[in-house]
């Protein structure tokens, strides 16, 4: 959250994350969905199969051949003249020579940029939902410092009219996360940035569930203020500890039950069947963390129960441990240049993500803000220029990374989305102008390869409920 002010300011800080804790008239029936990713969404600790599975279909839309701009695959190539072709949701071709086939759509390119879709991994839009009331303020399951139960899915709510406008800035997959007032908060979504009438219908299909933990001052704010526990860092940390342990021993259960079916099944338990999938490395770790001090903390607590910390959010002091976090293989997702709004983000440098990527390690730039989501190729360019005027040399295919396929790959969805390669899905962004620019505006948003948006047509500019009559 980025602006407060007043009452509602000291509201937001409280349930917020960083700083506390419809389709359109003209849209067709769905189509199949694309192949999912790897299937990774069924939960095993109690051998049930998946729970509320994505209903996610791809909408129909002709094959579509946008020639003559400049492709930023975000795979190594930035291809001047090029063209891109995709059809049934997939992209068959990029090049320079690419042939459109009788029935596309040609869309003229010349002197405009093509970018993969924008993927954010730390977004809270839908579970605080605008206008911003308490009615629409469900993130936080604040009632105990561990709610690996709650899933944010089921707070989300597809009518949130931040929606239209993250689609708008060329968004096509987000991490709906819980917020950072717990310790361990539940687990995320990842989820297609398409118009819908239910947070199934946007699940991504086959994505990793993300597990929301958070250190340092938002949970033993939560409950030390409260005069509960945690109170301190280190009550914070014994109660990770306590946690774990608890997931452990209903993990070894389950499995010897699985295993031999003796008896009669364990009891089910809804916290520890969300760890126990840690544990067995089915969902990621999505760990809010600021203090370099405390992140080395945290990879000390992932080896000792044997799990990854997939990717450190907000990380404003990752700089000072780059070399631990490309070693250990987490990801940081970060902002481009925000801190000095509490005491443990006091560390930031403008450097941070360019130190990160000269280490060898994976950088993201994230939102935690229903504004920043709107422009977050514009925050991987000021990265990317801080980074170049201190001397590190952020090549621009490193910086369209950032808000492409290292996202995707902390969400565990690389192997489908986050670049421009034929096979891959068609999440698909046409700029006006270089997307590392502050002149850039998406022109065309594809999602699956169905045209969600498009600045010049007002039939393809998503509205939702809450917006109907309003100009």
């Amino acid at each position: 959250m980025r602006q407060l002010s007043g009452a509602l300011g000291l509201i937001v800080l409280v349930v917020g994350c960083a700083s506390a804790g419809a389709r359109t008239k003209t849209a067709a029936a769905p189509a199949a969905a694309s192949a999912p990713a790897a299937a990774a969404t069924q939960d095993t600790a109690a051998g049930i199969g998946p729970q509320y599975p994505s209903t996610y279909q791809r909408h129909p839309n002709p094959p579509v051949l946008i020639r003559n701009a400049t492709i930023m695959t975000a795979a190594g190539q930035e291809i001047q003249g090029g063209s891109i072709l995709f059809k049934d949701g997939r992209i068959v071709a990029v090049g320079t020579n690419v042939q459109a086939p009788t029935d596309a759509t040609v869309v003229d390119g010349t002197g405009k940029w093509v970018t993969p879709g924008v993927i954010d991994t730390h977004s809270h839009i839908g579970v605080f939902a605008a206008p911003g009331t308490f009615a629409e303020s469900d993130g936080n399951e604040a009632t105990n410092p561990v709610t690996a139960e709650v899933w944010a899915e089921h707070s989300f709510w597809p009518q949130d009219p931040q929606i239209p406008l993250a689609i708008a800035g060329g968004v096509t997959t987000i991490q709906a996360l819980p917020g950072s007032a717990n310790l361990i908060g539940g687990r995320s979504a990842v989820l297609k940035l398409v118009p819908a009438r239910s947070v199934q219908e946007m699940k991504f299909p086959g994505a990793h569930y993300g597990l929301k933990m958070a250190c340092g001052e938002n949970p033993k704010r939560t409950y030390g203020g409260r005069g509960g526990a945690p109170s301190t860092r280190m009550g914070n940390m014994a109660g990770y500890r306590a946690a774990f342990i608890a997931a452990q021993d209903y993990r070894r259960r389950w499995d010897k039950w699985n295993k031999d079916h003796q008896g009669d099944p364990p009891e089910r338990n809804l916290r520890n069947e969300s760890l126990a999938e840690v544990l067995r490395g089915n969902i990621y770790v999505q760990n809010h963390c600021y203090r370099a001090d405390e992140m080395m903390q945290m990879l000390d607590l992932a080896h000792e129960f044997g799990f990854k910390i997939r990717s450190f959010h907000h990380a404003v002091e990752a700089y000072k441990i780059a070399d631990v976090l490309a070693r250990e293989g987490t990801a940081v997702s970060i902002w481009s240049d925000w801190w000095g709004f509490k005491e443990e983000a006091m560390d930031g440098i403008y450097e941070n993500a360019a130190l990160v990527q000269q280490a060898g390690g994976r950088v993201v730039i994230h939102s935690d803000d229903a504004s920043g989501i709107q422009r977050l190729n514009q925050e991987a360019a000021k990265a990317m220029y801080h980074g170049r005027r201190a001397g590190i040399p952020v090549t621009r295919d490193q910086a369209v990374r950032w808000f492409t396929a290292n996202p995707a790959w902390v969400l565990g969805v690389d192997s489908i989305v986050g670049t421009l390669e034929p096979g891959k899905m068609a999440d698909v962004v046409l700029w006006s102008a270089d997307p590392l620019s502050v002149y850039a505006r998406a022109i065309q948003v594809y999602n699956d390869g169905w045209l969600v948006y498009d600045r010049n047509d007002p039939a393809h500019q998503p509205k939702t409920d809450f917006t109907l009559g309003q100009p």
